[in-house]
């Protein structure tokens, strides 16, 4: 028996294939029949529409949209990166920022339009870009609700990169996690008025993801998507506000995990070595380069000291592996708190078992063995 074409509205496919970067020629690739679907001589099955939403990174349910819904090109939200830049982020990277516009619609759906926090960070706390940082950190740090002795007494870098991530999923800011296969890049962020989401490198150090998380969280709160990258030289370019904002997310980060008189306190009598460096990173779960790009900054060491130091310990990085286990990457990727809320939907009888499959990114046939994973705990 023939499968049923589904009569989705052609403009609504040009639409999504646009969005995800894709030419017709390019598309046709992986769908053979896109521009009759295009042009409205044939329709796509809703196996076809399951494998056009996975490609190009959106909920299934925007192709039974009578007309292509009203939603901005992801670039425009990047306020602090010129188009010339932004045009130069590779294709792996744009694709996570398409999927993560999708994660925004899913929890809209999911929440119905609601952030599920009690109080949003976002709206509630708003910053100019000459603020003063120590105060800046000081009234997030209230806010989050951790203080300095708190996180200092975290057990290992990966208890504080939980903790972090589940203390701001409490004021309304979603992490979500992917292998960006493009070391350079260590997170971004999107900015919304109702769900701004996080995104950090899983293949970077915990500690590199830790300060991603900061890092994108400043310019959350200077209301504007951002990307954190391992060298900075784009700065440079940017004049003004732009510019000024990219400098005071990298210091907000700073400030805020390693606040400058509790730095001090810790390095008194001590001198400005690794050894030093070994105990501050371990103490605050940061980097040792993170501790040594303090010690320039006040002048305990020399730039050559530095450049030698971070270069040696860049090298002595050890590749990422080739995959754990599917089931809890996708925990650890999608987080635990927006699995629930697609579990709650389901076990209301809100969403059904293709529509869960659809918020978890996963085949419905894996749905029942990733709950069973989930239902056992953290990661």
């Amino acid at each position: 028996m023939p499968r049923v074409q589904i009569p989705v509205t052609p403009s609504v496919i040009t639409w999504a294939r646009e969005r995800a970067g894709y030419s017709v020629e390019e598309a046709a690739k992986k769908f053979a029949k896109i521009a009759a679907w295009e042009a409205e001589e044939a329709y796509p099955t809703y196996p076809q529409l399951e494998r056009l939403a996975n490609t190009f990174k959106l909920p299934i349910a925007v192709f039974f949209f009578p007309e292509p819904p009203d939603l901005p090109p992801v670039s425009e939200s990047f306020r602090t990166l010129p188009l010339g830049e932004f045009e130069q982020i590779p294709r792996q990277v744009k694709f996570l920022l398409r999927k993560a516009q999708a994660l925004q619609l899913n929890l809209s759906e999911l929440c119905q339009a609601r952030n599920p926090a009690e109080h949003l960070i976002t709206r509630d706390l708003e910053f100019a870009d000459n603020v003063r940082l120590d105060v800046m950190a000081r009234e997030v740090r209230d806010y989050i609700g951790i203080s300095l002795e708190e996180q200092c007494a975290w057990g290992t870098d990966d208890d504080a990169l939980k903790n972090w991530r589940k203390a701001l999923s409490n004021v309304g800011v979603f992490v979500f996690k992917d292998a960006f296969r493009v070391p350079e890049y260590s997170g971004f962020c999107l900015y919304d008025e109702v769900f701004p989401i996080i995104y950090v490198n899983n293949s970077t150090a915990k500690t590199r993801q830790i300060f991603s998380l900061f890092h994108e969280l400043a310019h959350l709160l200077f209301h504007t998507s951002g990307i954190d990258t391992i060298e900075d030289e784009y700065i440079a370019t940017l004049t003004g506000p732009a510019q000024r904002i990219e400098i005071l997310c990298n210091r907000f980060a700073a400030q805020f995990l390693v606040p400058e008189a509790a730095f001090r306190t810790a390095i008194a009598g001590n001198d400005a070595n690794e050894d030093t460096a070994e105990r501050l990173a371990a103490h605050f779960h940061v980097s040792r380069e993170f501790v040594y790009r303090k010690f320039l900054d006040q002048g305990l060491i020399t730039q050559e000291v530095y450049i030698e130091a971070a270069n040696r310990w860049a090298n002595q990085r050890v590749p990422g592996g080739t995959g754990g286990d599917f089931y809890w990457t996708k925990i650890t990727y999608l987080g635990r708190d927006y699995i629930q809320l697609a579990l709650s939907q389901y076990h209301q009888n809100r969403i059904d078992q293709n529509q869960l499959a659809e918020y978890l990114d996963s085949k419905p046939r894996h749905v029942g063995t990733l709950e069973e994973y989930f239902s056992q705990g953290d990661t």
